[in-house]
């Protein structure tokens, strides 16, 4: 290998270097990377039944680990109008904004998207003797909700999620002197 050859080399084994020391924001899952200080991480979390149990209330246990659903209506987010980030109760990844939800009048809390294409997976339901789409939580794979396609546009799509899935994290307001 010439010299061309050799300093190519070194050049990228540096910007490697910089890229495993140093991700993108929206890959590094720190406090603080999104708007209202949401986790986005692609790092997966898994744990047994037993640990799951030990760290959620007994609905969110039921809801987001069994797939079951809360009464509607009855959620804390259900009406809920502050602005901010609405974030996975299981593992604090960010889920959604405020700037996406709307009132559907289902009864659950409901969103035109989600904060970003990896923040939530879905998958088949066929559970009740109907096919739907379930929507996950793509870090820990807490259930969610349900996606259907009769939302509001921009996106035409309605994520219908339980509120006992959620944790909320406000905007922060601008500190004095800053815009």
């Amino acid at each position: 290998m010439g010299p061309k050859g050799r300093f190519i080399a070194l050049f990228l084994a540096v910007v490697a270097f910089f890229l495993w020391m140093y991700p993108p924001r929206h890959q590094r899952g720190s406090p603080g990377d999104l708007k209202g200080g949401a986790v986005l991480s692609q790092e997966k979390i898994t744990r047994t039944e037993q640990e799951w149990k030990s760290l959620l209330t007994p609905e969110q246990f039921r809801v987001t680990r069994g797939g079951g659903t809360e009464p509607p209506f009855s959620g804390k987010y259900y009406n809920h109008k502050e602005k901010g980030t609405y974030l996975c109760s299981n593992c604090g990844n960010g889920l959604f904004t405020s700037d996406s939800k709307y009132d559907s009048g289902s009864g659950w809390p409901s969103f035109f998207e989600p904060l970003s294409p990896e923040s939530v997976s879905t998958r088949e339901d066929r559970s009740h003797g109907m096919t739907r789409v379930e929507v996950l939580c793509a870090r820990c794979d807490a259930h969610l909700g349900h996606l259907f396609p009769d939302g509001p546009p921009p996106t035409g799509m309605r994520y219908c999620i339980n509120s006992v899935a959620l944790d909320f994290k406000p905007d922060q307001p601008p500190r004095p002197g800053t815009n």
